[in-house]
């Protein structure tokens, strides 16, 4: 006796994705058995197992079908199933293949289960983020603020080395533990981003991500100071407000990053280099009001650190006093800053803090501004994150609004770089599409590059530096050929990124062309006046397309592989709702890349354009159906966007009807 049920499947499940609690679900499987099953049954736990029969629906092709409806959890949680099937002499189970992601075709024998994602049906996140664009920014490698000091706040008694020019490559100091001590500064501060807020306008950027700007003893500020004070050398809370208030006047919003796993040893916290006095900090004083938010084992040398660095001793996070400090009180650090003016948090390694300091967060902000966001670094599938022995769902409406999107760059890169079929890419997203409730899933952080990656275009060109040594990678550069190459899969990637649900996010100069291998090195400064036109271009074409096109951003999504090489992106607004459900004039657009050193044709119906009659792609050329069919064709490592003509609105077709 054979089962089969495919979870992506609409006619095995529907509806498809992530549900609201308490809504209905139609299962259906089919058997393969010369002798009826005796009992077919779907076996669902969601804290407590349940089983339920399954009719037969009728055969077809040799095949017996069963299908059930079940009201999922009225409460969020993840609701799993499998199938069992019975007969005199034999009991068979078919569950969910073997890929921890709980979706896809099933596999015989497996007792793991598919995953029914159950959110809250309140669940709401901020608008912007959907339609957003975002740019990150290490501040000190931005820009220097003319008409201002910075480097005159460098603290006595801090090791700091100031770079003479703009374009040095960053040192690398190498502590014991093989951390870089990060103690290079070149001077950009809040000023010199204030003064290019009229290029991130004009480069199409609606929000502006922050790595840290708190106090803090190194350049990447990863290592909190003091959380109430803005790095001097970065300029002062009066500068941040002043920035936050002419870029909303553009229309950008400033998100910061909030680092609350751990702080700097060299913190008023912790303070054990003594910067500020002996009978300061958990470090200097057994009895300081700051000693419970560390773990001694022996003080004051034995204690709890962040991934064994010592200079990042982790704090108890649901400490009562930590969390007055940072979420309860009425000037606590997450409303402080939203207070300021800006739009909220992405949340530092956020799947290793608490769920229950996440949820108090999440409520603390919202309570200050329902609009402010609360994004979180989560690398993996965020509706069923194992951490610490446990599966943590951050996406049930209760923590966070959405997560940086390292799944979608994985996919992409291993794309491009040949490692994995565009069949695997459609598998991989649309498991997450599956995974992930529309609200988390259209407000997605989808970065390319990051501070924590070699620069994205040494990795599509398949030369990060990664396999020479560390010391010798500030002289890495590519060569043409390489340069060359990545930059064609870099639009190939970019072209992508600007057509799926989510907020593309744009890693400073990597529009500008920069390269580099992994840190320090991915964090050069920006090369003012030296960007590569060519890949300038590019991003300002993808980034005003997207923009130019709401169905690009909110449209309903599907992914598809015309061949292994030709990976595809269909979005469709119809009956006058976007996807969130929100009015929007009917649209259609499909985006195709092929990563083939060789041209490919792809065939779409009408159909597959919402019954455009006509097509129009990204550059401007004019395509007409023939028989109901177009026939487009893919020049080597190329990428286009096509978009549906004429179709009319949803009240014009409710009209007619």
């Amino acid at each position: 006796m054979i089962l089969e049920h495919n979870s992506l499947n609409v006619f095995d499940r529907y509806p498809q994705g992530a549900l609201p609690a308490g809504a209905q679900v139609r299962l259906r499987v089919a058997v393969t058995d010369e002798a009826e099953p005796k009992r077919v049954d779907v076996r669902v736990w969601d804290g407590e197992e349940r089983r339920y029969p399954m009719r037969p629906l009728g055969a077809r092709d040799g095949k017996r079908y069963y299908e059930v409806q079940v009201v999922v959890s009225r409460t969020p949680c993840l609701y799993w199933y499998r199938f069992e099937a019975y007969n005199d002499d034999e009991f068979v189970v078919l569950g969910a293949p073997n890929d921890h992601a709980g979706c896809g075709v099933g596999r015989m024998g497996s007792e793991e289960s598919f995953q029914i994602t159950v959110y809250d049906p309140d669940y709401r996140v901020p608008e912007w983020m959907a339609d957003g664009v975002m740019y990150q920014i290490m501040v000190d490698r931005f820009h220097h603020g003319a008409g201002t000091d910075a480097l005159m706040h460098a603290k006595a008694g801090r090791r700091i080395e100031l770079h003479d020019k703009w374009d040095e490559m960053p040192f690398l100091n190498v502590s014991e533990n093989g951390d870089n001590f990060a103690s290079d500064f070149f001077g950009g501060n809040l000023e010199g981003v204030r003064q290019k807020l009229p290029y991130l306008k004009e480069l199409g950027v609606s929000v502006i991500y922050f790595n840290p700007i708190f106090d803090a003893r190194t350049n990447h500020k990863y290592d909190t100071s003091d959380y109430m004070r803005v790095d001097p050398m970065f300029g002062d809370e009066a500068a941040l407000r002043r920035l936050c208030e002419e870029a909303k006047a553009m229309g950008i919003r400033v998100m910061l990053d909030g680092v609350f796993s751990h702080v700097g040893d060299d913190s008023v916290y912790f303070n054990r280099r003594g910067t500020y006095g002996e009978k300061t900090g958990a470090f200097r004083d057994p009895d300081s009001p700051y000693a419970k938010w560390f773990t001694f084992k022996k003080w004051p040398n034995d204690y709890e650190c962040w991934w064994g660095f010592r200079t990042l001793p982790n704090v108890n996070e649901l400490d009562e006093d930590y969390m007055r400090y940072i979420l309860k009180g009425e000037d606590a650090v997450v409303k402080h800053w939203v207070r300021a003016g800006t739009s909220g948090w992405r949340l530092d390694v956020a799947d290793e803090l608490p769920m229950a300091f996440l949820r108090e967060l999440r409520r603390q902000v919202k309570s200050v501004d329902p609009d402010a966001a609360v994004l979180g670094e989560v690398w993996e599938d965020a509706s069923h994150k194992l951490a610490y022995g446990d599966v943590r769902s951050y996406v049930l409406g209760d923590t966070l609004d959405s997560v940086m999107n390292y799944p979608l760059r994985e996919a992409l890169i291993g794309f491009l770089m040949g490692r994995i079929t565009a069949k695997q890419v459609v598998h991989d997203l649309s498991t997450l599409q599956q995974n992930y409730p529309k609200p988390f899933l259209y407000s997605l952080m989808n970065l390319m590059g990051s501070h924590d990656r070699p620069r994205i275009l040494n990795v599509l060109a398949g030369n990060d530096g990664s396999d020479i040594p560390r010391v010798k990678r500030a002289d890495h550069r590519l060569s043409d050929a390489e340069r060359t190459l990545g930059a064609r899969r870099e639009q190939l990637m970019l072209r992508v990124m600007m057509s799926v649900p989510g907020m593309p996010c744009i890693y400073y100069a990597d529009e500008a062309g920069l390269e580099g291998c992994a840190d320090p090195f991915c964090r050069r400064t920006y090369p003012w006046g030296h960007e590569d036109a060519h890949i300038m271009e590019a991003y300002r074409s993808m980034i005003a397309m997207r923009h130019a096109h709401p169905e690009l951003r909110t449209g309903e999504c599907v992914y598809f592989a015309p061949g292994s090489d030709v990976l595809g992106v269909k979005r469709t607004i119809s009956e006058g709702t976007d996807a969130l459900g929100r009015p929007a004039r009917n649209a259609a657009a499909v985006t195709l890349i092929n990563r083939s050193v060789k041209p490919a044709y792809v065939y779409l119906t009408t159909g597959d354009m919402e019954g455009a009659m006509e097509i129009v792609s990204d550059s401007g050329e004019l395509i007409h159906a023939r028989a109901g069919a177009y026939t487009l064709r893919l020049d080597a490592m190329s990428g286009v966007t096509y978009f549906a003509c004429g179709l009319e609105s949803g009240n014009e077709r409710r009209f007619r009807e």
